[in-house]
């Protein structure tokens, strides 16, 4: 598996904030600039799978590879010939405060081919799309306090 971006944000919102819009996946293009569009097909758990349509791009089926909520979300999209992954990590700083971190990692026989097609504009959106997400789940929850 070769990593080809990584974001982190330090927020105020609780991590329920950032696991309720994951599992609000029809809300992601308010935040993700790149996606159109996102649909699960169940319940937001480990082994559900759906499919994702970025901008100007394929429909993609990916899975849910990870959820422990409060802690791990991870998800996998199937590409041909690879696997991007998207794992966001979420703990705490030493003031109490929420940390997120986003690894995307590609993975598999074709990867350096999905590398070249995909890793510049990931690289170059990932760290303002968890920014907005924090925005997002920062104004919802300064909203119910």
């Amino acid at each position: 598996m070769k990593t080809i971006a990584t974001a982190r944000i330090t927020s105020a919102a609780p991590a329920a904030a950032f696991f309720a819009r994951w599992a609000d996946m029809a809300t992601w293009p308010e935040w993700n600039t790149d996606t159109a569009w996102v649909r699960l097909d169940g319940p937001f758990r480990t082994g559900v799978t759906g499919v994702l349509k970025p901008k100007g791009g394929p429909e993609v089926k990916f899975v849910v590879a990870v959820l422990e909520p409060g802690r791990e979300f991870t998800d996998v999209s199937l590409l041909a010939g690879a696997k991007l992954t998207f794992r966001h990590l979420v703990g705490h700083d030493a003031d109490g405060r929420t940390t997120v971190d986003v690894d995307v990692t590609l993975g598999g026989p074709l990867a350096f081919m999905w590398s070249v097609i995909l890793a510049k504009g990931i690289r170059e959106s990932l760290q303002a799309d968890l920014d907005r997400l924090n925005a997002v789940c920062s104004a919802e929850s300064a909203a119910v306090a």
